[in-house]
């Protein structure tokens, strides 16, 4: 069963594990569709399910997924899924030594190109959308002047509201709330800069 705690990633071997293009791409998959099998997943990345499978045990050598209870009743069939409530990744962690802030740079930037490859498509796809859910959709931009300490309370006031939406959509899907849902992506960086 998966922790309901996010995993909080320290060593440099889960990080590297992780920071693997499709492994990346896999672990978003079964996050959202909450569990799947090598096959499902393969078809949606378009690769063979043998490396599909591969990768996956990789991900589990690091706990980052486990196996799932089956969802059908072929016995053959191996599912998958998260083996926690998301993962956290911090600087703080992979500060101490050179390699360590390579590796981490290196997933960031691989992570926002992942990110900003899923906003290209959503762009690129957007008149499919129709217009309730390109109106509700939203894209900005925010330069404030803030002390790091603001800076650091805005990052729990955001992380606080959005827990919020995601205990208020568990609770009436529990309810038996039947509502069409879509996923969505909410990708929000802040970062000082200067001018």
């Amino acid at each position: 069963m998966a922790s309901k705690e996010q995993r909080q990633i320290t060593d440099m071997g889960t990080l590297k594990a992780l920071a693997h293009p499709l492994r990346m791409q896999l672990y978003r998959l079964l996050f959202v569709a909450g569990a799947a099998t090598a096959s499902q997943l393969a078809e949606q990345v378009d690769e063979a399910v043998s490396l599909v499978s591969y990768h996956l045990r990789k991900l589990a050598e690091h706990g980052l997924v486990e196996e799932a209870e089956p969802r059908s009743a072929d016995a053959r069939e191996r599912w998958w899924q998260p083996a926690s409530e998301g993962v956290a990744i911090r600087d703080e962690d992979f500060r101490d030594a050179p390699e360590k802030v390579a590796a981490h740079l290196a997933a960031s930037r691989m992570f926002l190109e992942q990110r900003n490859e899923m906003y290209r498509r959503y762009l690129d796809e957007r008149a499919h959308w129709g217009p309730e859910w390109n109106e509700a959709a939203y894209d900005s931009e925010s330069l404030l002047r803030l002390t790091a300490g603001e800076l650091a309370a805005l990052k729990k006031d955001m992380q606080d509201l959005l827990n919020r939406y995601d205990e208020q959509r568990r609770a009436r899907e529990a309810a038996g709330d039947t509502t069409a849902r879509e996923h969505v992506a909410l990708h929000t960086y802040a970062f000082p800069f200067r001018v």
